[in-house]
């Protein structure tokens, strides 16, 4: 079914990868599967192809005839996907393809993010190998590993891996804009031991759920004013101060760099307490629809009885502790840019919390393009944690991209965007992880400018592609490719 939805798209050659890429699972740090089509893909088109040792995969795409001479542009994506879907959404993403669906001018999956971010650019890229309408020079398209829980294939490419010193990153998610900058970014997890004690006798479990949300890319959509399921179940708890009852589970979100769509606990307390209780959440719900009516208006907390009676419960020492820290912790915009309007400059995201072996791990990730603030804010987040005697742990974080306004790739592209479409993109930089950072700190002197068409609800299964868009910015990339070629 899926197939027929892309029939009579154009370009024909990008929708058809897109969609053979789709049927390949893809989820962050287990790209083995999506890795070996591409290498077979390879084989078939006759192309040349290299793998390094994390895993990324370097294309050689020979010249049109006659510009062998020219300028190496080298074609930047990558190929794994964030990988969320709806609760009640049956699709193992390890193993089933994506299920795409065309809806008024958009392509989007059912139920579970589109992989759009970044398949599409990985499409266009693929697209250029057997699109002999293209006049290009030297091509050399490098895919690279988990983009998106880590940045481990840009941060661990080998030294020399590609030659060209123009790059186009096709993952950007705004049609008639060329990005020049981006954030970078560092994660902070708190760890918890957990302390517990038996069960009380007389009291029933049950599950609390925050679920409804919209949720969202955390880095270009943490501006839009989304709900965080996480805070909303912590002042769901916390709104129960006044009855009996006993925590014995908390978990929501479930990727880094997405805002957490759903979150859940389980209660433990006896009938009367739930009565109570069901009256409090329901007032509770009540002033949360009206808090986030414009921005996330869907929002359900639900306080429903459960046949699992744990064993072991929280202490009430530790159930407050975790709960005070989730209320604590800063979510959301920190700073805006003095720089570039509108331009968030940093941000933190409470994004997951999960248990591993007795632990409660809280993790959290901060993003901005002044080193500084990030170093801050992420000092910021781990002195919450530090204060509820939780162990801190940071990642090595990745750079920012500095905006360069004398670029050379970025003026040809501007010229060719005003010749193809009679208008002047816009550009900016952005508050989101792009590998350009990376890319360009270990490949001194690279000229870089990142695009793409118009993609809404990244990290989340409301995630679509506008049809339209795609073809704009296939036509685009075929034009830089020509001027860069004939410059």
């Amino acid at each position: 079914m899926s197939e027929q939805v892309i029939q009579g798209l154009e370009p024909k050659i990008l929708w058809q990868r897109f969609y053979e890429i789709s049927r390949v699972p893809r989820p962050s740090k287990k790209e083995g599967k999506i890795l070996e089509h591409i290498k077979n893909l390879c084989k078939q088109l006759n192309a040349d192809c290299k793998q390094d040792k994390v895993g990324n995969i370097l294309i050689s795409v020979p010249a049109t005839k006659g510009f062998e001479k020219s300028k190496t542009v080298v074609l930047q994506g990558h190929v794994d996907m964030v990988c969320e879907k709806n609760k009640v959404v049956k699709h193992d993403f390890d193993n089933d393809p994506i299920i795409l669906k065309r809806e008024d001018g958009w392509i989007a999956a059912e139920g579970t993010t589109l992989g759009s971010d970044n398949g599409i650019g990985v499409a266009a890229a693929l697209a250029v190998i057997t699109d002999k309408e293209i006049i290009h020079g030297p091509v050399e398209i490098l895919l690279t590993i988990d983009e998106e829980t880590g940045l481990t294939g840009a941060n661990n490419l080998e030294p020399g891996f590609i030659s060209g010193k123009i790059l186009l990153n096709l993952d950007s998610e705004e049609d008639g804009t060329f990005y020049i900058g981006c954030a970078g970014g560092v994660d902070t997890a708190g760890i918890f031991q957990i302390e517990y004690e038996d069960t009380k006798s007389g009291t029933e479990a049950f599950e609390l759920t925050v679920t409804g949300l919209k949720g969202g890319h955390s880095g270009s959509e943490i501006n839009t004013g989304k709900a965080n399921a996480i805070k909303l179940l912590a002042r769901a708890i916390n709104e129960l101060d006044e009855i009996e009852f006993d925590l014995a589970s908390i978990s929501g979100g479930s990727k880094r760099n997405a805002i957490p769509r759903e979150a859940e606990a389980m209660l433990l307390m006896n009938q009367s307490s739930f009565s109570k209780a069901e009256k409090i959440l329901k007032n509770f719900q009540q002033d949360l629809s009206n808090e986030f009516k414009s921005s996330d208006g869907g929002v359900k907390i639900e306080l429903k009885k459960s046949s699992d009676l744990p064993k072991k419960t929280f202490t009430k020492s530790f159930k407050d502790n975790v709960v005070k820290t989730l209320l604590a912790l800063p979510h959301g915009v920190i700073e805006m840019s003095q720089d570039i309007e509108d331009l968030v400059e940093t941000s933190t995201n409470l994004a997951t919390i999960v248990f591993e072996n007795n632990t409660l791990i809280v993790g959290t990730s901060q993003r901005s393009s002044v080193q500084s603030a990030k170093k801050y804010i992420a000092e910021s987040v781990a002195s919450v944690f530090r204060l509820a005697n939780a162990e801190v742990e940071h990642t090595d974080g990745y750079p920012g991209w500095k905006p360069n306004m004398d670029s050379g790739i970025l003026k040809l592209s501007e010229r060719v965007y005003k010749k193809l479409f009679n208008s002047k993109p816009e550009i900016k930089a952005i508050h989101a992880g792009l590998e350009c950072g990376l890319l360009g700190d270990k490949n001194p002197g690279l000229d870089m400018i990142s695009f793409g068409p118009t993609i809404i609800g990244a990290h989340s299964p409301d995630e679509k592609v506008e049809i339209e868009t795609v073809k704009k910015f296939y036509e685009l990339l075929k034009g830089i490719l020509k001027e860069v070629a004939e410059a």
